[in-house]
Order: C-alpha cells, then structure tokens, then sequence
C-alpha cells in the first residue's frame, strides 16, 4: 500500500446531489487498485462538535470560571450556550482559544 497526500477540492454529483470534496491522505492498493481513507485522523478535534466541547467546559468550570479564564464578553455578559457559540463561530481567534482550553481539559481527564 501507498500513502499518498493530497489538497484536492472537487465536485461529484450522484443522483442530482451535488457533493464537495477535499479530499486528504488515502492509502491506495496496488494490488486491488483502490482507496482507503485515513479512518483514524490525528486531529484531537475530530468528530466534536463546538456545541458539545462547550457544554463539557460549562459543565465542568461553569460560566463565571469559564469567563475568568477566557476573558471574552458571550462568557460574563447574560452567557448562553447559543449566543456563545453564535460568537465562537465567527470569531476564529476565540473559537481557538476555547478548542485550546477544551484539549487542555481533556488531556487533565486523563
């Protein structure tokens, strides 16, 4: 097998549905001539959802802690889980901070 890494960004329409790819590492198989894609990601990341990470932050440091520790106005200002999010998803440099505090939370579950 071969790993081979790419950048690729296409379309593909099956069925009248218009699909976008981008496309990353895949194995191919010489033998069998097909593609595998990479199932186990190395992004920590992968599969949570902003919703979800900040529930679990919420849950575990609450609201005031949370806002003392990100100093960001949706946290102590009548927070909520919609207008947090709402914010984090469009401001990139928050939303990195509350991904960088929730990989720090769970690396301490450990």
């Amino acid at each position: 097998m071969i790993c081979v890494s790419l950048l690729l960004i296409y379309l593909s329409s099956h069925k009248g549905q218009i699909f976008v790819y981008c496309s990353k590492s895949f194995l191919y198989n010489k033998n069998a001539g097909s593609t595998m894609t990479n199932q186990h990601p190395k992004d920590p990341l992968h599969g949570v959802t902003l919703e979800t990470l900040l529930t679990e932050l919420v849950e575990h440091y609450g609201w005031e802690e949370l806002g003392s520790m990100i100093r960001i106005q949706c946290f102590l200002s009548d927070p909520s889980i919609k207008s947090s999010l709402k914010f984090l998803r469009t401001t990139p440099w928050a939303r990195k901070k509350v991904e960088d505090l929730y990989l720090h939370f769970k690396s301490e579950q450990k």
